[in-house]
């Protein structure tokens, strides 16, 4: 079928019937060359471009309700028409009408040029919208949603990061309707055929991407080029001299190719100077000083345009070269309106700063990771807020009797909630080059149009001043990264201008200095800062944390007793004010607690945790907590104070969960709940991938979004990642709605449980040496070439020197028992003075001072470098706990897989291992049970991707069982049997360790088919053995515990967690059921119930929510309730959840709420509503 003849069938049509859009659909496709639909097969799963696509809606615990999507094509789009929605709108009415006995309700009609019209197109959207949730989650959210109206047009709205963001007109607001008549256009045909068969091609920020990624490679060489060079007057060009000369270069060549200087003068200026490469300085001067003020200029033949803003003052125009002036010719040709300013301000400040610039090929944070963060921070309330508006824009066309009276008031609310939107700020209080700011002011930028198309469907015309820059504020402690966000930020605003004005410019002074991204510490102030010196007036100096030398005596790398720097001291340090805000987004830095230090000095460190100190009225910052936390602490502080801060988020590395990071996010939220005003996670990622600002390197991070209330939050874990070609990962999630909990899960809320005095005293860490001397090998080998013999276990005195068996003895850290135990053995002189252990063992001392006191004097720590031959950490309050013990429980910290094992007294467990102080089997037992297990991985942190067990919230929170005698023997001798069976098969074959072992149980359990090599871990591990001891032990734990029946890990979390408050409240009556009570409590002073009546307090009844006045408010607490409920409700039940409202108003709006798509009306025989 030609074009003309299509247009001209379908134009007459008027679209009002439905069985005419699959016509429609499969005649479009031959119009534009694309394939059409295929038949419908049995099987959903081959349903990939399908009419009628089936997929699945769950109210409740009945059977799911089959909905379908009019055209579906995988991984392209979702199209819904309006005729189909017209015709459900139809279904409903009657439903309506029966249960209410033939009462009608006026629902309006869809003829075009009416708000009707507007109303089920936008109904259409929002449903297919819905679809988009309901598909299957490996199917991928496509990056298009389109509404038809059959035979007159086309609404294309996209969201290319599918992260799970707002389907956005596409390319904007106004173009994104396309009629009949505009399929003529060839490029609207080329676009439509883009979204059948290459999608993603249409995303604009892949192009900009590359464009941005050339333009700083050439900025690169041309800074490169300049530093160090004359300025003419005999000084060196400095960085920050060049950087400021080129980032006025970057604007003017950007100002040019978006319409602000016309005609391409300025690259033709350029090329006309190859002649005279001297003229370039004064024919750019003048160009800027009249950018500074407006005027004409000679140089480029046109009046300029009044930009000022303090970027064109004070201006320094710098010599080039006839090479450096071919490098700015070439940096002109690039098309600098096309750049993508979220990556850009990143590469920029690679490419001007020295020491920055070897990462310019790095990786970069991608958009759509700063996406996922902002949508949720700032994009989801204010669109909540805009879906309000959209009801009571409805309810007064519907309602009111004089149409004109009621589009003039239905103007009023749009233009009040545009000027709403001028009102927000963002803070990103570590906002490096500004890409948090800009992807914010992008997204809201998008909204506002939205909102200006509905008041001119209105009859009202658009506001004179918009969203700016001025809107979005940043902290940042890097004076060149502050100035290049401020840039970012501007070149992103006159993008998104020009593009939706059609090349105009906006009105003079094109820049304002709004001073809102300042150059300071976020997180520390002080008075002044010195130089720290003793009392004797001598500097205070620390190892620089960089560099090594060679030991002369061991050969090994250690650090450089010479290379020192003086420590700083900060004076009055204090907290910094942040600016109001609305919202405060953000990345901030990526420093563990313990590298802080050598990262920002002793001084600093120092200094901020004092400042922040948690106090007993007060939450604070652990000092074992990382340098993000602070940021997040200081937001939670600003929302418990400032009712403007609706919202904060940021990404922190994935150790957020990790005990001393989770302790600041468990104080807020309690500390905020005891002040009645609650603040919640609403969302929150706990892991997933990310590429770290700094350098490049791939990390793993965390997200967390907090607000206002008592409200259930939407937790999305990472199932799936497909690298890209920039480092970042495509990825796929699932949801869970829920309270989400501080340690970023939705179910039991295990950070909950407190710590209990039974378990206290008789678990701890390892020793920690500080020092690689102090492990010693038992036997080596003299080397033929040179003769020398490093020291082993013999040559030190192992086997003739009297009691050296207590002081060189066996050691086990993590590997050794995750595979083999290493041959070796570690030096331990706890107890003995320096003079001691010098006359008593000579040949160990002389090691140790060789090997470790060198290592020990770069220590800052005064008692490490003082008491060299001893460990760093020699667990001294620890060591009484597993003296007089035949042996005792160990695990390994952090490990992929929890098992916990028998070690003999005579081993010293290394600090990466948790040592139990407990000799019986049946504790073993209980450790190694399912439930044991689940609760660590509830309770304990991760590092990367393996669980950390800790002790003080893994073991020391967990209630024991209360088991018969019979039972607790019947633990005993299957946690005896467990124990014996693993050694026994390690000692057999030495190709086995513990790690293959579990690995192929995890893959047994899992049904998956196992390699060679696993199948003979199978064989020689008798792994099924292995299996059905660990079967046999939980069923005896659980029996022990006295609950039955097949259990999931959230039941065991949830039972633990009850009965861990229960042993809790039994403590505080005095019942302490100790573990080991003849070490913890060897004179029986624990008694039980001391006739104190101590009883868990009641739980409060929950008030009712008054119905809120405002019917945007309405909308949004009717919704939260239809969300929350996870079901089909009645007007009457969705009533009930308010105070002071009847159904029948509630059944009004809810009626709206379906006309908009907001709510859908389910049942036909009688009347109910799910989200």
């Amino acid at each position: 079928m030609d074009l003309d003849t299509f247009i001209a069938r379908w134009a007459a049509s008027g679209g009002a019937e439905r069985a005419n859009y699959g016509q429609f659909l499969s005649e479009l496709c031959r119009v534009l060359g694309v394939p059409e639909p295929e038949p419908t097969r049995t099987d959903d799963a081959d349903n990939a471009y399908v009419l009628e696509r089936t997929v699945y809606e769950v109210h409740d615990d009945s059977a799911p309700t089959p909905r379908r999507i009019d055209l579906y094509r995988r991984g392209s789009f979702v199209l819904e028409a309006k005729q189909g929605v017209e015709k459900e709108a139809a279904e409903e009415e009657e439903v309506r009408v029966r249960a209410s006995k033939g009462r009608k309700t006026k629902k309006g009609h869809g003829t075009r040029g009416t708000a009707g019209w507007d109303t089920f197109m936008r109904r259409a959207r929002t449903q297919a919208e819905g679809y988009v949730r309901l598909l299957p989650k490996e199917e991928g959210r496509p990056p298009f949603v389109l509404v038809v109206d059959v035979g007159h047009v086309i609404e294309v709205y996209a969201e290319f990061t599918r992260s799970g963001g707002a389907y956005l007109p596409f390319p904007a607001a106004g173009p994104h309707r396309i009629t009949l008549e505009d399929l003529r256009r060839p490029e609207i045909r080329e676009r439509l055929r883009a979204i059948w068969l290459d999608p993603l091609s249409l995303d604009p920020s892949l192009h900009a991407a590359q464009v941005t990624r050339k333009v700083a490679v050439t900025l690169a060489q041309i800074s490169r080029s300049m530093e160090g060079q004359s300025d003419g007057d005999g000084k060196a060009l400095t960085p920050e001299r060049v950087s400021a000369f080129l980032m006025r270069m970057i604007f003017t060549m950007f100002a040019e190719d978006v319409g602000l200087i016309g005609g391409f003068k300025f690259r033709t200026a350029l090329q006309d100077m190859r002649a005279d490469p001297d003229a370039f300085v004064p024919t750019v001067d003048e160009l800027w000083r009249n950018m500074a003020t407006g005027g004409y200029s000679v140089a480029l033949r046109e009046k300029i345009k009044h930009f000022n803003g303090g970027l064109f003052e004070n201006v320094e125009v710098l010599p080039v070269t006839a090479a450096q002036l071919e490098l700015f010719i070439a940096a002109a040709e690039h098309d600098w309106s096309q750049v993508e300013p979220s990556i850009f301000g990143t590469l920029v400040e690679r490419a001007l700063d020295p020491t920055e610039r070897h990462k310019l090929g790095a990786h970069y944070t991608p958009r759509p990771y700063v996406e996922r963060l902002v949508n949720h921070v700032v994009l989801t309330p204010l669109r909540e807020d805009w879906g309000g508006v959209q009801i009571e824009v409805q309810a007064a066309l519907d309602q009111a009797k004089d149409p004109e009276k009621a589009r003039v008031r239905a103007r009023g609310l749009v233009e009040a909630f545009l000027s709403k939107l001028l009102q927000q700020r963002v803070l990103d209080p570590a906002c490096g080059t500004g890409n948090f700011l800009y992807v914010s002011m992008e997204l809201i930028k998008r909204l506002e149009a939205e909102v200006i198309e509905t008041l001119v469907a209105l009859g009202g015309t658009p506001p004179l001043t918009d969203v700016s820059p001025e809107q979005f504020l940043g902290l940042e402690l890097n004076p060149r990264a502050a100035r290049v966000a401020e840039l970012v930020l501007w070149i992103g605003y006159l993008q998104l201008y020009a593009r939706s004005h059609g090349g105009a410019g906006p009105a003079e002074p094109i820049l304002k200095a709004y001073r809102n991204i300042r150059q300071t510490d976020a997180v520390l102030t002080y008075s002044s800062r010195k130089p720290h010196v003793d009392k004797a007036g001598q500097p205070v100096t620390r190892w620089d944390g960089v560099t090594l030398i060679k030991d002369p005596v061991t050969g090994r790398e250690v650090p450089d007793p010479a290379a020192r720097v003086q420590d700083t001291v900060y004076v009055k340090p204090g907290k910094p004010l942040w600016p109001p805000a609305d919202f405060i987004v953000g990345n901030p830095p990526f420093i563990g607690a313990g590298p802080m230090r050598e990262a920002l000095g002793d001084g600093y460190v120092q200094a901020l945790r004092a400042t922040y100190k948690p106090k007993k009225d007060a939450p604070g910052v652990p000092d074992s907590a990382d340098f993000v936390m602070f940021w997040w602490h200081k937001a939670a502080v600003q929302m418990a104070s400032l009712r403007r801060l609706r919202r904060f988020g940021f990404v922190t590395t994935n150790s957020i969960k990790q005990t001393f990071n989770r302790r600041v996010i468990e104080d807020h939220l309690t500390a905020s709940a005891k002040d009645a005003h609650p603040l919640s996670l609403v969302y929150a990622v706990p892991d997933h991938p990310w590429v770290d600002e700094a350098d490049g390197a791939a990390v793993r991070i965390a997200m967390t979004v907090v607000a206002r209330g008592k409200r259930d939050g939407l937790l999305e874990r990472v199932v799936e990642e497909q690298a890209g070609e920039n480092g970042e990962y495509a990825v796929k999630t699932t949801a869970l709605v829920g309270r989400i909990n501080a340690d970023l899960t939705v179910g039991a809320d295990v950070t909950a449980a407190a710590e209990l005095k039974a378990n206290q005293g008789i678990s701890g860490r390892g020793v920690q040496l500080m020092g690689a001397g102090f492990i010693v090998p038992v036997q080596t080998e003299t080397d033929p070439a040179t003769g020398f013999k490093e020291p082993d276990a013999t040559d030190l005195g192992l086997g003739r020197v009297p009691g050296i068996e207590g002081v060189l003895r066996e050691y086990r850290n993590g590997r050794d028992l995750t595979s083999r135990p290493r041959p070796v053995r570690v030096i331990d002189l706890f107890g003995l003075t320096e003079e001691e252990a010098r006359t008593r063992f000579p040949e160990v001392y002389q090691h140790v001072r060789l090997t470790v006191k060198p290592e020990r004097d770069a220590n800052n720590r005064a008692t490490y470098r003082d008491n060299w031959w001893i460990f760093g950490e020699p667990r001294s309050a620890f060591r009484p706990a597993l003296a007089g013990l035949p042996r005792f429980i160990a695990t390994v910290e952090t490990s992929k897989h929890r098992f916990f094992q028998f070690l003999d007294a005579s081993i010293l467990p290394d600090n990466k291992l948790i040592a139990i102080a407990h000799d019986d089997a049946y504790v073993l037992g209980v450790l190694s049970s399912r439930l044991h297990v689940t609760w660590t991985l509830a309770q304990g942190s991760t590092l990367e991707d393996r669980p950390v067990y800790v002790k003080s919230r893994c073991f020391e929170t967990f209630p024991f069982p209360v088991p018969t005698p019979a039972q607790q023997q019947a633990i005993r001798e299957k946690a005896e049997a467990l124990d014996a069976l693993r050694k026994a098969r390690l000692a057999a074959h030495a190709h086995l360790t513990m790690t293959d072992l579990y690995n192929v149980l995890e893959k047994l359990r899992g049904g998956a088919e196992l390699t060679d090599r696993e199948r003979r871990t199978l064989q020689d591990g008798t792994v099924t053995v292995l299996r059905e001891y660990h079967d046999e032990l939980d069923a005896l734990v659980q029996a022990a515990y006295g609950w039955e029946g097949q259990l999931t890990d959230q039941d065991i979390l949830a039972r633990l967690t009850d009965l861990n408050a229960a042993r809790a409240q039994e403590e505080r009556a005095g019942t302490i059921r100790y573990l080991r009570p003849d070490y913890q409590d060897p004179r029986g002073t624990a008694v039980g119930d001391l006739g104190m009546d101590v009883q868990a307090p009641a739980a409060a009844a929950l008030a009712k929510p008054s119905y809120p006045e405002r019917l945007a408010e309405q909308s949004a607490a009717v919704r939260q309730v239809l969300v929350l409920a996870e079901r089909a409700l009645s007007a009457e039940q969705v009533a009930s959840a308010f105070s002071g409202v009847r159904a029948g108003t509630v059944d009004e709006l809810l009626e709206l709420l379906v006309k908009l798509g907001q709510v859908r009306q389910v049942g036909t025989d009688t009347v109910a509503y799910a989200a």
